[in-house]
Formats: C-alpha cells, structure tokens, sequence
C-alpha cells in the first residue's frame, strides 16, 4: 500500500525556522514556509530507506555498499544502486549534505565523481527508474536529469523528456565548459566546495514546480514535472561518497 503524508498543516513554521538557527546552519534564503522536519536519516540506521542493488536485489547488501558510520551514510560507490524512501511524498523541501571520498570505481573509474538525489520516483525498483534527479557529480552538481520518461520544462521553456530506459539532461544555470574527468571543477561557475568539504544541497518541490540550490545558491529551476511527486533516492553510482543530515519539510 502507498503511504503519503498530507502536507496542510499550518503550524511549526516558527519551530523548524528556530531549530534551523539553534543547529547553526542556514537555508536559502527563497525557501518557502515550511512545517518541522520529518527527518529521513537519523544518524543511527537507515530505517527510513529501502536499499536496491541490481546484483542481490531489495534490502540485500552483502557488500556494504551502504553502511552507516560516525553519523553519516558511507556510500561506497562500487556498485551501482541506492537507498529510497519507503514513503512517497509530495509538496516539501528537503535539505541533506554531502561530500566526496576518494575512491572512483568500474564503469566509471576515473571519471567525475558522480552520484545524485533522484525524486518523484513511481513504479519499480531499477537502474534508473523514472524521476527527476538532481544531479551530483564534479562540475555540474545542480543539473537536472529525466530519467526513464520522466519530463521537465526549464526556465527556458523547453520542455525535455527522458526516453524509456534512457535520461535527458537540464544544465544549471551559468555552466561552464564540461570534462569528465575525476577531481573536474567548473572553471566558470563551480558551486560545490572543495572535495572533502561538506556541501548542502537543497530541493523545494511543490506540484511539479522545482528548484535545486547548492550551497545556497540556485543552481536550476523546472516546471510541470511528470511525475510531481513519489519516493527519493539517493545513488551509488561509480564513486564514493557521505551524506548527512538528510531531512524534509512539509511545505504550508
């Protein structure tokens, strides 16, 4: 059975903005009001996620793929996969931290760094399934991907649709020149920090309408998303990587 939280509330606003400022981090500031956390990654366990690796399949990770250390979601990145909401959601802003490790792996060994926050997902469990994602990866964090039919407009009023089993690509505002190569950074308009480094990235989705900032700074906006609402995943895909702090909002 489908589960999905109904976001009418019109209280906490205040609280959440207060435990924002008593946990010392800042949002961006075209955030909208939003209601208190529902906080998706504890520090503790992933009981909030399923994992789905293709090799061994749900909730099947005798490689570790995803383990939880320290507080953060080590991901290891040498297989392709990741760990997804059990829940589908609709109309919320959610905020996690990321940073990269070092190690790059087979198909991708070598290349950019590359990993993602794919949303709005309906249907099976695969490699891809369709979403929107957000994409993570050296010099080009904020780009949006369709994936598997999924379909986006872009500020420009393109409208761009992912083919079956294939993706499409949206690229962030002000881009620069693109290498796939590992440790690759935006000569032009990088928005992540330095590898190592702890960046904060941030979804606001409210009926197909999205914006993805980085580090507080808008790196892309889309409308009419197809689909406009579902589960959230995040990627193993080729390299290593942490995430923290992975919360979400009801939007008011």
């Amino acid at each position: 059975m489908k589960m999905r939280f109904k976001f009418n509330r019109v209280s906490g606003f205040v609280l959440a903005g207060a435990l924002c400022t008593a946990a010392g981090w800042s949002q961006a500031k075209d955030i909208p009001k939003h209601g208190p956390a529902v906080v998706l990654f504890d520090g503790k366990d992933l009981s909030q996620f399923d994992t789905f690796i293709p090799s061994t399949g749900l909730n099947s990770d005798p490689n570790h793929i995803f383990t939880v250390e320290q507080g953060v979601v080590h991901v290891s990145g040498k297989e392709m996969g990741y760990f997804i909401t059990r829940q589908e959601y609709k109309n919320y802003y959610l905020r996690a931290e990321f940073k990269w490790g070092e190690g790059t792996f087979a198909p991708r060994e070598g290349q950019a760094r590359d990993s993602g926050i794919l949303y709005n997902i309906q249907g099976p469990n695969k490699v891809w399934p369709r979403s929107v994602e957000f994409q993570i990866n050296e010099g080009c964090t904020g780009d949006f991907w369709m994936t598997d039919g999924a379909a986006l407009t872009g500020k420009d009023g393109v409208r761009v649709t992912g083919p079956d089993g294939k993706a499409q690509r949206i690229d962030r505002f002000n881009k620069g020149v693109w290498k796939n190569v590992v440790g690759y950074r935006d000569p032009t308009n990088e928005v992540e920090k330095p590898r190592g480094e702890w960046n904060v990235v941030e979804l606001v989705n409210r009926d197909g309408h999205v914006w993805q900032y980085v580090n507080g700074k808008l790196a892309n906006e889309g409308t009419d998303a197809f689909p406009s609402s579902g589960k959230i995943l995040f990627q193993s895909e080729g390299a290593e990587l942490y995430f923290r702090d992975i919360k979400l909002y009801p939007l008011l």
